[in-house]
């Protein structure tokens, strides 16, 4: 059957698998081998090529969950994004790239591209205008994440798509915090599609992996940089991830449902100064996220009221747990500036909106009414904490 006849389910556990000729295993069987034959052979297989069985196969799974041609895996998000953008830049070139954006690829973007004689502007906004008003004769490249990275906007991937085909230009997106489950950034025109599998393609904070989809033309310009780079992914890594995506559309609905109830309950409470989560319907970019996502992920941001100790907050949870990542099955916390904009400076953060007191939360798969019991202690706690210190 055609892949993009099946259900996301049925893709996520059945497409790309390894048939098991010889034992007739219910799943893929994992290749060890870091050495193949090269005589008579259709492929001649290297690990570093990311064409071993294992990689081959999986990147099918990736490429019919983003509706793309072609995928391949990298040993990291970072791997991935790095060398996705420098496979289509060189020196003299441009890019642009939305403002806010994770940190690691912010700080890669500011201390590489200046070594290679790539230019870069980051938009003032996130219209139409903001984009194209930093668009020059020599950019080749409009890079874009939604959601963005703690603050959770919303930028219109339809536009983009136009944006880029009307000015010969290669779009990408960091579609991590969506995951395929929740966004489709193909099916809006944008051209790469990049993901950190670390967070909801691995989904159980055990995995650290990258993948990238598009045409095969795009793909075989990545590979033909990557193989030379060597960010490739070791094939026991891609095994546990390709079990790993088999429940992802699963965990994602799960964690879908649990942060837009946590969402709206953060929403109303009096200790908190503001909400981001764009299944609200008082998020400024709802309507834009309600067109293009088919969930609104299981992330979202809150600011406490300035009176309220952050730091004290987090610590006061039990099942939440304080953590450097993202998208597990159990539910985390953490402060970005502290964690993934640590690399920003006040000032940058201060332009981005990054408050002190902002906290990213990563909704798992817990019971919601025990993750609102363990954020309503922790209130309880740190109040009675502040109002009657030791």
């Amino acid at each position: 059957m055609k892949s993009n006849k099946l259900g996301v389910n049925t893709v996520c556990t059945h497409v790309g698998e390894i048939k098991d000729e010889q034992f007739k295993g219910a799943i893929s069987p994992l290749y060890m081998s870091t050495s193949y034959a090269y005589e008579n052979v259709d492929v001649k297989r290297y690990p570093r090529y990311f064409n071993t069985p294992n990689q081959e196969a999986l990147g099918k799974k990736i490429a019919a969950l983003e509706h793309c041609e072609a995928a391949m895996l990298f040993g990291s998000g970072m791997a991935a994004v790095s060398t996705t953008m420098l496979a289509f830049l060189q020196s003299g070139d441009h890019v642009v790239v939305q403002k806010t954006i994770y940190g690691g690829t912010y700080n890669f973007i500011v201390e590489e591209f200046p070594k290679y004689g790539i230019e870069f502007d980051f938009t003032d906004g996130f219209t139409e205008a903001d984009f194209k008003a930093k668009i020059k004769s020599n950019t080749k490249v409009i890079y874009v994440e939604t959601p963005s990275n703690p603050l959770m906007l919303i930028t219109d991937l339809e536009m983009i798509g136009r944006i880029a085909k009307a000015n010969d230009l290669v779009s990408m997106i960091d579609n991590t915090f969506a995951s395929p489950i929740n966004q489709n950034p193909s099916l809006f025109g944008i051209d790469i599609v990049i993901h950190s599998a670390t967070k909801y393609m691995g989904g159980h904070s055990d995995i650290c992996a990258g993948a990238v989809a598009s045409s095969r033309e795009h793909m075989d310009r990545i590979w033909n940089l990557g193989k030379n780079l060597g960010g490739s992914l070791s094939d026991y890594t891609v095994w546990l991830l390709e079990r790993s995506i088999k429940t992802m559309g699963v965990r994602v609905k799960a964690q879908n449902r649990n942060a837009k109830k946590i969402a709206g309950w953060l929403n109303k409470h009096p200790l908190v100064e503001r909400v981001y989560y764009p299944g609200l319907k008082d998020h400024l970019d709802h309507e834009i996220a309600k067109r293009q996502m088919n969930g609104y992920t299981g992330m979202l941001s809150f600011e406490l009221i300035p009176t309220l100790n952050a730091q004290a907050f987090m610590q006061a949870l039990v099942l939440i747990k304080q953590s450097m990542s993202l998208a597990g099955v159990e539910s985390t916390i953490l402060s970005p500036t502290k964690t993934s904009h640590a690399l920003l400076s006040p000032e940058e953060r201060e332009r981005q909106g990054i408050a002190d007191g902002l906290l990213r939360f990563s909704v798992g798969i817990e019971d919601k009414k025990d993750l609102i019991a363990d954020l309503e202690q922790a209130f309880e706690a740190v109040t009675k904490k502040q109002m009657f210190p030791l």
